[in-house]
């Protein structure tokens, strides 16, 4: 029994054939994960001659009236999913950024029984807050979804251990970006990366930044909030 083929039937099994029934004239469980390994298989970036980097965050887009069928499972096949893309990737040798995540969101153009997936690399940040120390924080540095303290002197964004938040993003410097804290103002600056640092869709060597402003480096996005005074 092939690997899509286990899916259905571990699926059949957890929710006694009702999500089978449910979905008969509708969007298939398996076609949506043979949809997600081609977007693994799709997006694959080489790493080195036995290891590929591939998305780990993905979107299922569906037409309502089909998202509305699957609400009762999605937690469920959310789970099942996730790893049948796990053991797509062991198989193929592919390697994730961070953790897998998959969500179902509904989209105005398709019709029932049509779907597309989005998917990025969305790397796991590691930096050194605590909980406290990021909500007391007037400005903070939002990476990939996770919110970092920004005091003087600031922070250093990259890959490597130096750094002071750390992204295991192929797309970034050891030591990318530095984002300092000066008379009470933060500043984008370039450490010299090999794939430059974007604030709001153009190539910066230095830049002041407003809150909101959005840097982009690799395949991950920082986004720089500060309360008003």
């Amino acid at each position: 029994m092939g690997g899509l083929q286990k899916l259905e039937h571990r699926l059949e099994q957890m929710i006694s054939g009702v999500f089978a029934r449910a979905f008969r004239s509708a969007v298939q469980p398996v076609e949506i994960a043979a949809a997600l390994q081609r977007e693994c298989d799709n997006n694959a970036q080489i790493l080195s001659r036995d290891r590929r980097l591939v998305p780990n965050d993905f979107h299922v887009e569906l037409s309502q009236t089909d998202l509305d069928r699957l609400a009762p499972y999605d937690s469920a096949l959310a789970d099942e999913l996730g790893k049948q893309v796990r053991d797509h990737a062991d198989q193929q040798s592919y390697v994730f950024p961070g953790p897998v995540s998959i969500a179902f969101e509904a989209a105005e153009d398709l019709t029932t029984g049509r779907f597309r997936i989005r998917s990025r690399s969305q790397a796991r940040v590691t930096g050194s807050a605590t909980h406290t120390q990021v909500r007391r924080a007037r400005a903070t540095l939002e990476v990939n979804g996770t919110r970092h303290p920004l005091q003087a002197p600031g922070l250093v964004i990259g890959r490597g251990t130096e750094a002071d938040v750390r992204l295991p993003d192929t797309g970034v410097s050891r030591k990318h970006v530095d984002v300092v804290v000066e008379d009470g103002v933060a500043v984008a600056e370039d450490l010299g990366s090999t794939n430059g640092t974007l604030v709001n869709g153009r190539r910066i060597t230095r830049q002041p930044l407003a809150d909101g402003d959005v840097l982009r480096i690799g395949h991950s996005v920082l986004v720089y909030r500060r309360d008003a005074p």
